[in-house]
């Protein structure tokens, strides 16, 4: 278990899918204790998990051992299943859906707790009694919408996972509400030919600077085996690097492999071996010490001065963050926080008129986005909001809240809330640079949840607007 863990649901999953379904492994075990290991108040431990191990090992065992146990147990469970393959969804749905729907004495407890099973392509779901629910999604740029109430994200094939994927799932994980809330990313070493970004980056930072939240599990070689080397040779790595050898997976198939494979590919298929070369990526956007430094429990009631918030739509508008920030008195220190992820599906007015409502306590509210942004814009003109409520921000305005944000963040001067943010601790951990303007001005890559941050921060910094003071009003 994580150090720290009180307790876990490891046992108890493992003993529940054991009686219903199949013994789990040790490793699986293993996962399952680290996954549902608990700290003294009762929350779990881990809210983003990693698996890279080689194929059919049982990785989709553990997952849905894990799937299984909080289904059963747990009513307020919500869970989203996604893989990059419409074939690889509809196997996992077809396995978890088998267990719930077997005939015979013993499972009749099981089939009791089934009040609906959705089998229609694309929207296959599973929904029980207690009120716990399982969804299944293959991923696109829009393949988290329309999903409520998440608690639990699985991104099987993860080494597939694409930033613009990662952030239209991330909208459905609500960045306050109360509960558990956990992700876990599973799957192999990308190859030449995988465009995913976001595996690797959540290795670097599990690996190089993981947070208190966050394990990694693995199985990999450090090297591959030269291009001389005989079967003999990799035997031992073999067995080090797959845990179901000699029950799920068997020696002789694997040396088939061998004389099959290249070199490379059969280090990375069958010995879970990184390409240090594949692996490169650029360095973080926020220092990690520098986030851990800069966090606080809860923005409460400590900072009493302005409030501005900030908005940023994604490239495509169809999804949105809203952030806010808070100064002290004095304006020496700021807080901030994730408020809400939402999308587009109803347009922007209901956005819009939620952030009117705020115009009578926040002094402003900056919006970004080359979509999106101008209808909020138009929309809380319509609605009579104060004269320089409202800020269209510019490219020039994006880059300055950027690096304002990380600045701010290594200088002591801003903080961020750890309360129900757990959305915002993933974005900031694997957060990248990406180009803005032609003067080498950056934003954060793929992550709406930091620049909305970002631009409330920005607001609050130079915001000379007292909302208590009598307005003119746009008409």
């Amino acid at each position: 278990m994580p150090p720290g863990a009180a307790s876990s649901d490891g046992p108890d999953a493992a003993l529940l899918c054991a009686e219903y379904w199949f013994v789990p492994d040790p490793w699986q075990e293993e996962l399952l204790n680290d996954w549902l290991a608990r700290d003294e108040r009762g929350r779990l431990m881990v809210i983003s998990a990693g698996l890279s191990v080689p194929r059919q090992n049982g990785k989709n065992g553990a997952l849905e051992a894990l799937e299984f146990y909080l289904l059963v147990t747990d009513g307020t469970t919500h869970i989203l299943h996604t893989a990059h393959r419409v074939k690889t969804v509809k196997r996992a749905f077809n396995r978890l859906a088998k267990v719930f729907t077997r005939k015979g004495a013993k499972w009749r407890a099981i089939r009791a707790m089934v009040r609906t099973i959705r089998r229609t392509n694309g929207e296959e779901a599973i929904e029980l009694t207690n009120g716990a629910t399982i969804e299944y999604s293959a991923r696109s740029k829009s393949g988290g919408r329309g999903f409520e109430n998440i608690t639990l994200v699985v991104y099987d094939e993860a080494q597939e996972l694409t930033d613009d994927q990662l952030e239209a799932i991330n909208a459905t994980l609500s960045a306050s509400a109360s509960g558990d809330r956990q992700a876990i990313y599973t799957g192999t070493p990308p190859g030449p030919n995988v465009f995913g970004t976001v595996f690797k980056k959540r290795r670097r930072t599990a690996l190089e600077s993981p947070t208190a939240r966050m394990c990694w599990h693995e199985w990999s070689v450090e090297e591959r085996p030269g291009d001389d080397a005989e079967f003999a040779d990799v035997l031992d790595a073999i067995y080090a690097t797959n845990p179901a050898m000699g029950t799920r997976l068997d020696i002789e198939f694997t040396e088939e492999e061998w004389g099959t494979y290249s070199p490379e590919g059969f280090a990375r298929e069958r010995l879970g071996w990184w390409d240090p070369e594949a692996e490169a990526q650029d360095p973080p956007a926020i220092p990690p010490e520098a986030w851990e430094a800069s966090a606080i429990d809860a923005i409460a009631r400590r900072y009493q001065g302005v409030t501005c918030l900030g908005v940023k739509f994604s490239a495509d508008g169809a999804l949105w963050a809203l952030a806010g920030c808070k100064a002290k008195r004095d304006r020496s220190r700021y807080a901030f926080e994730l408020v809400e992820l939402g999308d587009t599906s109803r347009g922007t007015r209901p956005l819009a008129q939620a952030l009117a409502a705020r115009a009578g306590r926040a002094s402003e509210v900056w919006v970004d986005g080359a979509n999106g942004a101008e209808a909020l814009c138009t929309n809380l003109e319509a609605l009579g909001v104060p004269r320089g409520y409202v800020r269209r921000m510019s490219t020039a305005d994006a880059i300055a809240a950027s690096q304002s944000l990380v600045d701010g963040l290594s200088d002591g001067t801003v903080a961020h809330s750890t309360k129900g943010q757990e959305v915002l601790d993933e974005a900031a951990a694997v957060a990248t640079r990406r180009p803005i303007g032609r003067s080498g001005g950056w934003g954060f890559e793929g992550s709406i949840e930091l620049e909305a941050c970002a631009a409330a921060v920005r607001a609050a910094r130079g915001t000379k607007r007292d909302p208590t003071r009598r307005q003119q009003v746009l008409m």
